[in-house]
């Protein structure tokens, strides 16, 4: 089978509001797709900067996966939180990368947003945390879906990438 080897890290974040942030990922395969090793799923520790709108995780990535073709190529998703000081956790933003087809080094910017409300809505999110979230994550990644939500951007998610592909060519499979 041909093999992708993914190791890196979810350096961090930026643009998001100043409090203490986290992420959760989760790893998105097609059918054809079989986890050979590693963590398909995971969640950063909580970072805080003083001094900035850009927090670090430096969160590792090691996935190792094996496929008969492309369709379905992985893709991350990942889901942004902020924790207050009355340790709250509320949503900051939804986002989605699809891992690199090429073998080598990639810096990976994955722009996320989050679903607006109506005015009470976002005026209780601004003073009492909370908001509007979606209740199945299939809207991240369908367009189909996505176009009926009124949204707004949020910060960014940084990712560092390492590729290794392995065994593509003996398949017919060119990336």
């Amino acid at each position: 089978m041909a093999e992708i080897h993914i190791i890196g890290q979810i350096t961090g974040a930026s643009g998001f509001p100043k409090a203490s942030l986290f992420c959760k990922w989760i790893l998105q395969l097609g059918g054809g797709w079989r986890v050979v090793e590693g963590l398909v799923e995971g969640q950063t520790q909580a970072d805080q900067s003083e001094v900035s709108d850009t927090v670090s995780w430096c969160h590792p990535l090691d996935i190792h996966l094996a496929t008969r073709g492309i369709q379905g190529w992985p893709r991350i998703m990942v889901q942004v939180y902020r924790q207050d000081d009355l340790s709250r956790i509320d949503l900051c933003g939804y986002g989605i990368i699809h891992i690199p087809t090429k073998a080598g080094h990639h810096t990976v910017t994955c722009h996320t947003w989050r679903p607006v409300g109506t005015f009470a809505e976002e005026l209780r999110r601004a003073f009492l945390g909370g908001g509007p979230q979606l209740l199945s994550t299939e809207f991240i990644h369908s367009a189909l879906e996505r176009y009926r939500l009124l949204t707004v951007a949020s910060g960014s998610v940084h990712f560092e990438l390492g590729i290794i592909l392995r065994n593509f060519e003996k398949y017919g499979v060119m990336c």
